[in-house]
């Protein structure tokens, strides 16, 4: 039952945040505000209803070493996307004309803030941790990672390789920044980070959403297996590439630091031979 509460309340703040946004759809200032707004209120939110419906503190998105933790997965996030655009661009696929929209890059800040936190409240801090109190680690890392990436077939753009590479790349690498740290800002710090530096530096299409543009004024042309065509730099094969090698250091760093949760089958039947041995 505390599934269904706590996705409730966190589908809940993410519904109203976006038809916030929908409703000043243009206006980069209320965007900024109101998708800020949403971040917290998201935050907000899931603390209370994971306290009241577990009983426990929410050490994953405890207020200590927040900030730290936010800005590491900020830097990450940015240095991964802007590996792929180093490609792209040196491979002749990706050209900057001059600067685009500074306003727009500022209320993009808001969209992406509230896009990250919601997302990551609800994937990574409701469905992938219980999920992996039944499952273990592997099996609910690829089961939420593949309900991620499908999700996003709902978009304006959709395809279904654009799909299946953000199951590849952001579902199984946000999920691994979660299980190598135990705590939801690096994640979350990282999807905001690599979505902000997709938008809002380097102006290319977010999982094809239509979004609005960012600091440069940039065209992206080329062979769709590399470029990702309209859906976006996230269906190249840069990024598929550069989110499987993350997702493999944080797994390397999960397991270094016993991060990783067996199957409770497996789990159980392991106690129970270490009693009988006893």
């Amino acid at each position: 039952m505390r599934l269904v509460w706590q996705l409730v309340a966190v589908v809940a703040v993410a519904a109203v945040g976006g038809q916030g946004m929908a409703a000043v759809e243009g206006n980069a200032w209320l965007t900024l505000a109101i998708g800020l707004l949403t971040a917290v209120l998201s935050v907000l939110v899931y603390r209370w209803v994971v306290a009241w419906s577990e009983g426990r503190p929410v050490t994953e998105l405890a207020r200590e070493g927040a900030g730290a933790a936010l800005g590491r997965g900020t830097l990450i996030g940015v240095a991964l996307f802007s590996a792929v655009m180093t490609n792209l661009f040196t491979s002749g696929y990706y050209d900057v004309h001059g600067r685009a929209s500074l306003t727009g890059a500022i209320g993009l800040i808001g969209f992406m803030a509230a896009a990250a936190v919601t997302e990551e409240v609800m994937y990574r801090g409701v469905l992938f941790r219980i999920a992996e109190e039944r499952m273990g680690t592997w099996i609910a890392l690829v089961l939420t990672g593949l309900l991620f990436g499908l999700s996003h077939l709902l978009n304006p753009n959709a395809t279904v390789w654009g799909a299946l590479a953000i199951a590849v790349e952001a579902g199984s690498m946000l999920t691994g920044a979660y299980v190598a740290t135990r705590n939801l800002w690096v994640p979350i710090g990282l999807h905001f980070g690599w979505n902000y530096a997709e938008a809002g530096i380097f102006s290319t299409e977010v999982s094809g959403n239509d979004t609005a543009r960012g600091l440069l004024d940039s065209t992206t042309s080329g062979p769709e297996l590399i470029t990702g065509g309209e859906f976006g730099p996230e269906a190249s094969v840069y990024s598929v590439m550069f989110g499987v090698l993350a997702t493999l250091v944080f797994m390397w760093l999960a397991r270094r630091r016993g991060h990783l949760a067996p199957l409770r089958r497996r789990a159980a039947r392991a106690q129970a031979a270490t009693t009988l041995s006893r």
